[in-house]
């Protein structure tokens, strides 16, 4: 969060388009429906994306009125969200979530790789659960441990099995868009890693490390360079 600015830096931003986000507070929730008005107040043709968390109907509805895409955090196993995220809330209720989003406004899934400290734990699930839903893109990012949290001495997941997921996520959902967000380890793991999007195929990196634009320009593939979030 250090990296993000209150919502007043927007009235002197040029920017056309806005991820609005966190922190997540013990229930779930990300309490972006109290400044609702002042974003209204401030869009003037701007585009948002709200990254929310689980949300009401009445919620959704709310923030429905400004946002252009929501990015959604969907968990595909019961044990992560209970164990990591320290709900007592199961996949269920992520489905019913995402289900009334997509009823209302453009949702962006997100699934970490590795959420669970490291471990893949119901990331395949996650994918087959939005391929039955219904989804019109997917973004991956990948767990970071993150100092200050019972997570710190974990170790990023391992590079064979992310770049497994992401071949069967290819192959299974050839249609689908599919990006590699913002979040990933950095140094040499964030350089393989975007290197293996493209060989797969992915159709978007957030980001890329310059191997990978190279390796892109190498395999004669078209590139296209967009300065917003992946979700809009």
């Amino acid at each position: 969060m250090k990296q993000m600015l209150p919502i007043s830096a927007m009235q002197t931003s040029d920017a056309t388009s806005f991820l609005i986000s966190g922190g997540c507070k013990t229930d779930g929730t990300v309490p972006i429906g109290q400044h609702v008005a002042q974003l209204k107040a401030l869009k003037a043709g701007r585009r948002y994306n709200l990254h929310v968390g689980l949300m009401n109907r009445a919620e959704i509805e709310e923030i429905a009125a400004i946002a252009d895409c929501v990015s959604f955090d969907f968990v595909g196993d019961d044990d992560t969200i209970r164990e990591v995220f320290g709900l007592e809330r199961t996949v269920r209720d992520y489905v019913h979530c995402y289900t009334a989003l997509r009823q209302q406004v453009k949702v962006m899934p997100h699934i970490c790789i590795g959420l669970h400290g490291g471990e893949i734990r119901g990331e395949y699930r996650a994918v087959e659960l939005l391929q039955e839903l219904g989804m019109d893109g997917l973004t991956f990012i990948i767990f970071i441990p993150t100092r200050g949290t019972r997570y710190a001495d974990c170790l990023p997941p391992k590079m064979e099995e992310v770049v497994k997921l992401l071949k069967w996520a290819r192959q299974v959902c050839p249609l689908v868009p599919i990006h590699l967000g913002c979040m990933r380890p950095g140094g040499r793991y964030r350089s393989e890693i975007d290197q293996w999007a493209v060989k797969i195929g992915m159709d978007t990196i957030v980001n890329p490390t310059p191997g990978a634009v190279a390796l892109a320009k190498e395999l004669g593939l078209s590139i296209q360079i967009r300065e917003e979030c992946c979700g809009l």
